[in-house]
């Protein structure tokens, strides 16, 4: 730990953060958790994997997988039938490169591992079927360079899929956001960036259309929520201060009310840092 109270690496972070017993839903939420395969599975089976997988019907081939810290979305695209390649500059055997040759050893999944950063890809050009990034771009201290060679490195007719990416409404909100993540004060490294900065950085890159996936229109951006989960907390904080959960429960039901809600409250959403992803094409000459 360095001498403000941050850790030096970010592994000397988890491995503190996991040893916090008020902390162990964060750790489990953000996939932090041991053993490394049960925490892969879990987010194969979870309702973010489940409509990324949606996203890529019909799709196959090679995939990379940037940024992939510990693994689990690389497993996840193994898992789905992808030929993986898993790109992450951090060698630790708890959150980095190790831990995936680790994980894909024991799962017996065929992923390869390279040691780099996302604004540097070593590879060439139209090397993969698809690109998946997820939480990377706020990350990134070059943007625009990190887009560029993500839309480098995929074939004409591929795909990138940018998940969960941190938005602010204004600039001045960014220090605020960073004030409130849970992890940022462990050891830094977050960003966030107003909505059209992103797209701009994707679209200078080249992608010929890009989907956004608003904060509450995706369970990419929901999760750890699903929509049910969402349902009954919001079903649960109502009913704290007016007694009438039976009411709630229905104009809130599993159908039309609740959806209608939430494409309401998007509309008011300004939280600094609310999470958006963007489906990006690589049109074909």
């Amino acid at each position: 730990m360095s001498g403000d109270g941050t850790f030096t690496t970010w592994e000397e972070a988890v491995v503190w953060l996991r040893s916090q017993p008020d902390q162990a839903q964060l750790v489990r939420d953000a996939f932090y958790d041991d053993p490394l395969i049960a925490a892969a599975e879990r987010y194969f089976h979870s309702s973010e994997w489940q409509e990324v997988t949606a996203l890529l019907a019909g799709r196959s081939g090679s995939a990379l997988d940037v940024g992939a810290g510990r693994g689990i979305a690389s497993y996840a695209l193994a898992r789905s039938g992808f030929e993986v390649t898993a790109l992450e500059p951090d060698g630790s055997a708890i959150v980095g490169a190790a831990a995936i040759r680790d994980l894909a050893a024991n799962a017996q999944l065929p992923i390869r591992v390279v040691e780099e950063f996302s604004e540097r890809l070593p590879f060439a050009d139209g090397t993969f079927d698809f690109v998946f990034a997820r939480a990377v771009l706020h990350h990134t201290r070059d943007l625009d360079g990190a887009c560029r060679e993500m839309f480098r490195v995929l074939r004409p007719g591929g795909m990138l899929i940018a998940a969960r990416e941190h938005v602010i409404s204004r600039e001045e909100d960014l220090n605020r956001f960073l004030e409130q993540h849970p992890l940022h004060r462990l050891y830094g490294g977050e960003r966030a960036y107003l909505l059209k900065r992103y797209y701009a950085a994707l679209q200078r890159a080249g992608f010929s259309r890009i989907e956004i996936l608003t904060p509450l229109g995706s369970a990419i951006n929901l999760f750890p929520h699903s929509r049910e989960s969402l349902r009954a907390a919001i079903i649960d904080r109502l009913s704290r201060y007016i007694p009438r959960r039976a009411l709630f429960e229905f104009l809130l039901g599993r159908g039309r009310g609740f959806d209608y809600l939430l494409s309401l409250a998007g509309y008011f959403d300004n939280r600094p840092g609310r999470l958006y992803s963007f489906v990006c094409h690589k049109g074909v000459p």
